[in-house]
């Protein structure tokens, strides 16, 4: 079988990524491009440009940029090397399925009207498993988008073979390296809640689009965290609008990461904003236990942490066993069960069962505004009688 060695210039994607915004276009018949034109004069109702509109069109960047995207920059490669001074290793985040990611840092004489802010940028590699289509879902889906619970995308750059993006910078990283980090305190139970009261903020506002946008690949590492921990969603790559999700060619192939898919998404292709529900309900799982969702080294009953824990969190008697040690007894009781409960019906087998992502948020709310906090074991040391030596006495 003869090789094709990979360039995104090879991928078939009815995109153009010319810079020159004074470039003419002879294609008028074009659906897609004739349903953005038309869009673009209907100035009272704003609607949003799918995914699916670059399918077998030629709609470029330029023309979607130049209506709809909001705020967005476009960047030179060259400028992306000046503020990340050279992509230098001390300015080397991490990395990703998408790329490397970089700190970086704009102002206004990088472009006009940026504001003075450190950034991130994220280098699509070309060997990788992403490729161009999740490198313009990104661009498509966030230069649209704003919530406070997304990540604010501020430019990106195509240029020949380079595929960049640009994001706010977020100072605390994302949530699995603080959830299941092995040095340092845990994550107090209310800052828990919080985080994950963003992150259902940000899927209920997706999810409520005219057309959903059902994000695919919610788990800890896309979940960002700012300076006092508030929470966005990052990394778009895989996510897509509800005209794509109902095509069948589409859901033959499933995406995601191991642990977090829904069972339906898995075995039939089904795919609808009760997968994104499944997947919230396993990180609210690894938040509760503090357990990755699938760890190969566990023993062979606990491996798959949904199949192992899901039967307890409806047994208040057996709750304890599965809460995060570390936590030392310092959570709400009562917000521990809620949250229990609202784990177990996510993650339902039957994703009509699952609730929604706004009685996701509304459950969330009223755990947060639970003040009973423990103050973990209590300690009281008496003297034994006829010894000089006292003893800790640990009464849970």
């Amino acid at each position: 079988m003869k090789r094709i060695r990979f360039s995104w210039k090879n991928i078939c994607l009815p995109i153009s990524c010319i810079n020159n915004t004074n470039q003419k276009t002879t294609c008028t018949t074009n659906p897609s491009k004739e349903r953005l034109l038309l869009l673009s004069k209907q100035t009272s109702v704003r609607s949003r440009v799918y995914l699916s509109d670059f399918s077998n069109s030629t709609i470029s960047l330029n023309d979607l940029s130049n209506s709809y995207l909001i705020d967005i920059h476009i960047f030179t490669f060259e400028e992306l090397k000046t503020i990340t001074q050279g992509f230098s290793k001390y300015n080397y985040l991490g990395e990703g399925g998408f790329g490397e990611v970089y700190k970086g840092f704009v102002d206004n004489s990088v472009k006009t009207g940026l504001k003075a802010q450190p950034v991130a940028v994220k280098a699509l590699k070309r060997e990788g498993g992403q490729g161009h289509r999740e490198w313009l879902a990104e661009v498509v889906i966030l230069g649209q988008l704003k919530h406070p619970n997304l990540v604010n995308l501020i430019g990106y750059c195509c240029e020949d073979d380079h595929r960049l993006l640009v994001y706010e910078y977020m100072e605390r990283g994302n949530l699995e390296d603080h959830l299941f980090q092995k040095y340092g305190g845990a994550l107090p139970w209310l800052t828990r809640v919080n985080i994950l009261l963003g992150a259902a903020k940000g899927l209920d506002f997706l999810h409520k689009e005219e057309k959903p946008v059902i994000y695919r690949d919610f788990k800890p590492s896309n979940i960002l965290l700012s300076s006092d921990y508030s929470s966005k969603l990052s990394d778009f790559g895989l996510a897509t609008d509800g005209s794509e999700a109902d095509d069948a060619d589409f859901t033959k192939s499933v995406m995601g990461t191991e642990g977090y898919a829904a069972p339906e998404y898995i075995s039939a292709g089904h795919l609808t904003t009760m997968s994104d529900v499944f997947s919230f309900g396993v990180v609210l799982l690894e938040m509760l236990t503090a357990r990755k969702t699938v760890k190969k080294y566990r023993s062979q009953r606990e491996r798959n942490l949904v199949e192992w824990a899901r039967p307890m969190l409806k047994d208040p008697n057996k709750l304890e066993q599965i809460i995060d040690p570390s936590l030392e007894g310092r959570y709400s009781l009562e917000g521990i069960r809620k949250a229990a409960v609202l784990a177990y019906q996510c993650l339902s087998h039957n994703a009509k069962s699952r609730p929604t992502m706004a009685t996701v948020v509304k459950t969330l709310e009223r755990i947060l505004d639970l003040k009973d906090i423990q103050n973990g074991p209590f300690v009281y040391i008496v003297p034994v009688a006829g010894a000089n030596k006292v003893h800790d006495i640990k009464c849970n």
